[in-house]
């Protein structure tokens, strides 16, 4: 086991297998290549955070929006997954960095740009996708509470 000094979570003890590389980095966050995924447990893997082991500060809220919009479909170039090593068989999982205000009925994604993620390789990538229909501010918060009230139903 090793340890990672956070900014959110203090101490933070992780093993180094499970760590995830980002061989580009992130947007703006270049020099960032070692993430551990976290659940939020509270939030039933709806909610997410991607926690940099190169820079304690660095941390993303992520969600997984296939919770809140079931049809999601990104589309993205396949060229741009060959950063994600062998995806032949390979279960790909798709994240939305997120941004959570004070006021969490404004929570929104971002859906232009999902990160993929290839567990099986333990790497990651964030991609932009070609549906222009879909919005870098996608308020999501409405879509959350609908679903949730119809599986309760």
């Amino acid at each position: 086991m090793q340890v990672v000094e956070t900014k959110h979570f203090g101490k933070l003890e992780y093993d180094p297998a499970e760590a995830l590389t980002f061989p580009s980095g992130l947007p703006g966050y270049p020099e960032d290549k070692r993430f551990l995924l976290l659940d939020m447990e509270e939030t039933n893997n709806t909610f997410f955070w991607l926690q940099s082991l190169d820079d304690g500060d660095v941390c993303f809220p992520m969600m997984d929006v296939y919770k809140a919009i079931p049809d999601y479909d990104p589309c993205v170039d396949p060229e741009e997954l060959n950063d994600l090593g062998p995806i032949k068989g390979a279960t790909l999982e798709i994240y939305n960095i997120t941004v959570i205000p004070e006021e969490v009925a404004q929570t929104r994604v971002n859906l232009r740009a999902p990160v993929i993620i290839n567990r099986a390789a333990h790497i990651g990538k964030q991609v932009i996708c070609a549906n222009e229909d879909y919005s870098i501010r996608y308020y999501v918060m409405e879509d959350l509470k609908r679903i949730n009230t119809q599986e309760v139903a």
